[in-house]
């Protein structure tokens, strides 16, 4: 049997690189992007199923997961791929800082409109996490936007650290019924992620030429992502666990397996959309 893969933000970098390896070794991979030139210029190429949807808007979110279970009548990987480094704090159209929403509470809320199919499934649930959650202060449940002290690389870390929070609560809540869940550190990868509405630190990174040469390729930041998605969890890997390298990470902030932190975002998530 074909195993369906659904890849967010494989319009372009890791997700671009992990889309193109998946398919060549026979996997349905399915793109889905922002951009639609991009996005349908990665899925001609290796001949995928595609599809659109902002994260900034949580209607193109829930489009997107309907037009998914429609779409398939399994999903078994869904890669949560898609984020972002911005600027200065932004308000969604949906009043949310965009840092948030793209990088936890559009994911979250995919995911979560999915649960049916992906449980279903007994699917792999993929969170692209990084090691800027470590740099994560104290996570404020009832200040999750940052109004009372927004900084950019503060948000980009907190939203990072929700990533392994999620995973976490997402394996408690729905292991027992088939969902296998983890996330991982692609590396210091070059690609575009932080060259749009950054901040400077971030821009000076990802394209200063000295800084960039010491940065990874997008092929080898793939290279967990697709190990996920094609090896066995709880054989080749333990779910609910944050990787870096193939293994569990050694060095991870001490609030990203606090159990009742998990269980409060996950209820605060909820209650944010309703």
């Amino acid at each position: 049997m074909t195993r369906t893969i659904v890849i967010t933000g494989s319009s372009d970098g890791i997700g671009a690189a992990a889309a193109r390896q998946l398919h060549d070794d026979g996997r349905r991979v399915v793109i889905v992007g922002r951009s639609p030139g991009k996005t349908e210029a990665v899925a001609r190429a290796i001949g995928a199923d595609h599809f659109l949807a902002d994260f900034t808007r949580l209607d193109e979110v829930r489009k997107l997961a309907a037009e998914l279970d429609a779409a398939y009548p399994r999903i078994d990987v869904l890669a949560n791929n898609a984020g972002g480094v911005f600027g200065d704090p932004t308000r969604t159209v949906d009043g949310f800082e965009q840092t948030f929403q793209i990088n936890h509470l559009a994911p979250f809320l995919l995911t979560r409109l999915l649960i049916d199919k992906l449980t279903a499934s007994r699917a792999t649930v993929i969170q692209t996490s990084s090691v800027g959650a470590r740099l994560a202060g104290k996570l404020d449940i009832d200040d999750l936007n940052l109004d009372r002290n927004f900084d950019p690389v503060r948000a980009y870390s907190a939203a990072k650290l929700e990533n392994i929070l999620f995973t976490t609560e997402l394996h408690r809540r729905y292991h027992t019924e088939g969902i296998a869940a983890a996330a991982f550190h692609p590396g210091n990868v070059a690609t575009s992620f932080g060259t749009r509405s950054a901040s400077r630190l971030m821009r000076f990174i990802t394209t200063n030429p000295v800084t960039r040469a010491m940065l990874t390729t997008p092929e080898k930041g793939a290279d967990q992502l697709v190990w996920l998605a094609t090896s066995k969890p709880d054989i080749d890997w333990e779910p609910g666990l944050y990787y870096e390298r193939r293994r569990p990470a050694r060095r991870v902030n001490s609030q990203a397996y606090d159990p009742d932190l998990a269980r409060r975002l996950w209820e605060r998530s909820e209650q944010l959309l309703g």
